[in-house]
């Protein structure tokens, strides 16, 4: 979980307050749980960093690097994955964003009384498979059962440990003005597929999830030369929370160009149609790197020459802001704000 500064926000209620959906969407409202609950009580030199995974000390030949993450997808089965090999894909991706190298994960399942053990083994295997296929084998892991009526079916908790090489520093503190920003493909795919799954919505053109391991085309820019910044995996809260705690990690502003954004058409009309903006929808299988603007060429080269970067593109650039915005330059021309959700119109996505 990123962390926001507790005087961003004004005090929570722990009195009289109640845990509702926004609180877990990725907005404002989760980013001021974060800062005013759990940065409070749990704060540590490690949680203070503010990134998807911990830097921890030496491990001889680099430092560790661990990651934990929670899923709670609805339904658990969608077009293109499930929360089996979503809950290993994810937490790959908050190790290797560091720049780690991902090596062991660990993993915690909540069963709800009366779960089909058929459908159970289906997601097992399927986290199985996705593990052996990234090569980050689950060393070790818990099960617990509640009651019926209390669990909704399985959740998943993992957690992943990497190794960051000697000399490799990343982290959403070190985008400057000037440089570039770029994502390695399509936004909102994830989210649009798990909506429409739950909803029963069918499109004419199939929305197939994005899920993902990244470490791999992570490796290949990392060995790109590129003076790589900061790189992000845009899950909940999408580009436009992502983003937005980027630049209030570094001090800086940022300015996107909507033209630019890579979005399939069935995504963009099915966005349209609900009143949705791919910008706010979550990705699995996407990220956003911040580099050098003299590297952003060599750099989209190389992603868009790996499997899970062909729709790469060049979206923006950083700014010198003091009020830490985010802000677009539209299709029209004109410039409108791109602040983060205080809720989110597509809960339990993951």
């Amino acid at each position: 979980m990123s962390l926001i500064r507790l005087t961003d926000f004004p005090a929570l209620d722990l009195r009289n307050g109640r845990v509702d959906m926004a609180h877990g969407a990725g907005g404002r409202a989760m980013a001021h749980l974060i800062a005013a609950l759990f940065a409070r009580y749990l704060g540590n030199d490690y949680l203070g960093q503010g990134d998807d995974g911990a830097v921890l000390p030496s491990a001889g030949q680099g430092q560790w690097v661990m990651a934990t993450d929670a899923h709670v997808v609805s339904p658990l089965f969608f077009p293109g994955g499930d929360i089996g090999c979503l809950a290993v894909h994810g937490t790959i991706n908050d190790v290797a964003v560091m720049g780690a190298r991902p090596l062991y994960l660990a993993a915690a399942f909540i069963l709800e009384e009366g779960f089909p053990l058929a459908d159970l083994a289906r997601i097992v295997q399927s986290m199985a498979d996705a593990a052996h296929a990234a090569g980050v084998p689950v060393v070790t892991g818990d099960t617990k059962v509640v009651e019926r009526g209390k669990g909704d079916g399985v959740f998943i908790a993992t957690t992943g440990v990497g190794v960051v090489p000697p000399g490799r520093s990343l982290s959403g503190r070190y985008a400057q003005a000037g440089d570039a920003i770029l994502v390695s493909g399509s936004l909102g795919d994830h989210g649009m597929t798990i909506l429409a799954a739950r909803e029963g919505l069918g499109f004419e053109t199939p929305i197939v999830s994005d899920t993902a391991a990244l470490h791999g085309l992570i490796e290949c820019m990392l060995n790109s030369g590129a003076a790589i910044r900061t790189l992000r995996d845009p899950t909940r809260g999408g580009l436009a929370a992502t983003l937005n705690e980027i630049a209030r990690q570094s001090g800086v502003g940022m300015l996107l160009d909507e033209r630019a954004l890579p979005v399939k058409p069935a995504v963009r009309a099915a966005c349209e149609f609900l009143g949705l903006d791919p910008i706010n929808v979550a990705n699995e299988g996407k990220l956003v790197a911040i580099c050098a603007q003299n590297d952003a060429k060599t750099l989209l080269g190389v992603m868009r020459a790996h499997p899970l970067g062909g729709e790469a593109a060049l979206i923006g650039e950083v700014t010198a802001d003091p009020r830490h915005t985010v802000q677009m330059t539209t299709a029209l021309g004109g410039r409108r704000m791109v602040d983060w959700l205080s809720g989110d119109p597509l809960p339990r996505i993951c």
